[in-house]
């Protein structure tokens, strides 16, 4: 499934393709924990979905912080 999310820091629009159903999205949207309601993804693509920040830009954002 494809899912769209804004990176807050960036305003641009991410485009991820992931292993994922409506059924996944709803348990999410239903207050599910990401990792149980989306145990195949791994913690990037989570975040992508939590955040908007595709799987490797937070190393950019944070800098040396990171």
């Amino acid at each position: 499934m494809l899912i769209e999310r804004i990176n807050p820091f960036t305003g641009e629009k991410n485009v991820l393709e992931l292993p994922i159903t409506e059924e996944h999205l709803l348990a999410r949207e239903n207050d599910a924990l990401i990792q149980r309601a989306m145990p195949n993804l791994t913690t990037d693509e989570r975040e992508f979905i939590m955040t908007g920040i595709p799987p490797g830009k937070w190393e950019e954002i944070l800098g040396d912080e990171g």
